[in-house]
């Protein structure tokens, strides 16, 4: 299967194999549409993995690789959070190889990457792309170099350097970790397989949908709350119910609850100022790593995404992030604070907007608190 990138600008496109990262004209790449297969008989039920949906990723038929790669990720069960909230289900997306959600995104971009003959790569990230990218970068045999800013919790340096990988802390911001990276990139020190930019990661994230499908026998949740920074999930899960509404297999889609953090907010302001762009951010400290992120390249399509679905954009209190936190623990779950301020974030919407906590509504658990420094 041969799919092209096509500019989210201007329309231009551009084969995988020329390993450009972004059009000339500045503008992010997506995928063209390709022909995808979600039936059950070509779903494969002997493989357990998330590449048990092939038929619906962008890789010719012939492709192979990705069974030396993968790590049984995905396939992550669907659980009620406790008696409390009888209509919140969350999914344990941290039962994954790297104990992140990101590894659905990182195992499709590096299969991709080891499709095209790439031998070495760079990604920048707050801790947890990073820390799946080289993963499956050591799998597939593929040099590596993350660049991570200061701050960035120490267990998730320590995992990204156990794995073999380069690491870069960079001083400032999360936006001068990806300027810093982009300029390693652009000098021609690597392939810059970013988790932002390149939009084959997307296409590993657009199976959460796919599971829970499969997993609900059909029955979607009204509404589906996720964390919002970079959107690689919010995105990833927009494409994969566009994929089911083009097969006929819903008739509508739920609606996408984004939470950011109210101490780094661009996507939030600009949804209640209901623009189509998003500014970048001035930006506080947050315990919501994983999605401070100043300036979203993806901002337009993010709200795109939650509009399209008639979502909501809600911030998390940043002074109740620990405390719940420690109310899921409770519940048994042990998550990093950007899940809890997920949940932070859903907790506050339902008590301003009572009758959405009778929707039923489907949480990640994006992040396991192991590799958290709080």
């Amino acid at each position: 299967m041969s799919v092209n990138y096509v500019c989210s600008c201007c329309g231009k496109k551009y084969k995988p194999e020329c390993l450009v990262f972004r059009c000339e004209c500045g503008g992010m790449l997506d995928l063209e549409d390709f022909e995808i297969s979600l039936s059950k008989k070509d779903i494969l039920q002997n493989e357990w993995s998330l590449f048990k949906y092939f038929k619906a990723l962008p890789f010719d038929n012939s492709f192979t690789k990705w069974k030396d790669i993968s790590m049984g990720e995905g396939l992550t069960p669907i659980v009620p959070l406790g008696n409390d909230y009888p209509n919140v289900l969350v999914k344990v997306d941290y039962l994954m190889p790297t104990m992140s959600f990101k590894d659905r995104g990182a195992v499709v971009l590096i299969s991709k990457v080891k499709e095209l003959g790439v031998n070495k790569i760079i990604q920048d990230s707050s801790g947890n792309a990073g820390t799946s990218i080289a993963a499956y970068a050591k799998r597939a045999g593929i040099e590596c170099d993350i660049y991570v800013p200061e701050g960035t919790s120490e267990k998730k340096v320590q995992q990204i350097s156990s794995y073999g990988a380069n690491v870069h802390i960079i001083k400032g911001s999360r936006e001068d970790t990806a300027k810093a990276a982009l300029t390693a990139a652009e000098n021609g020190e690597g392939f810059y397989a970013s988790h932002v930019y390149n939009p084959f990661f997307y296409q590993g994230t657009k199976t959460y949908v796919y599971e829970v499908f499969e997993q609900l026998n059909g029955d979607l949740p009204e509404t589906l709350v996720l964390p919002v920074g970079n959107g690689t999930l919010v995105l990833g899960v927009y494409y994969g119910l566009k994929d089911l509404l083009k097969l006929d297999l819903i008739s509508k889609m739920p609606k996408i609850i984004a939470i950011q953090s109210e101490n780094c907010a661009p996507i939030y302001q600009s949804y209640i100022e209901g623009i189509d762009y998003v500014d970048e951010a001035q930006s506080k400290t947050t315990l919501a790593e994983g999605i401070a992120i100043a300036d979203p390249k993806r901002g337009r399509q993010i709200l795109q995404a939650i509009r399209d679905t008639k979502g909501f954009v809600v911030t998390a209190p940043e002074n109740n992030i620990l405390n719940v936190r420690d109310l899921l623990a409770g519940y048994g779950f042990y998550v990093e604070p950007t899940t809890a301020a997920t949940f932070a974030g859903y907790f506050k919407f339902i008590e301003n907007n009572k009758d959405f906590s009778k929707d039923k509504t489907l949480i990640p658990l994006c992040g396991s608190g192991l590799k958290s420094g709080h």
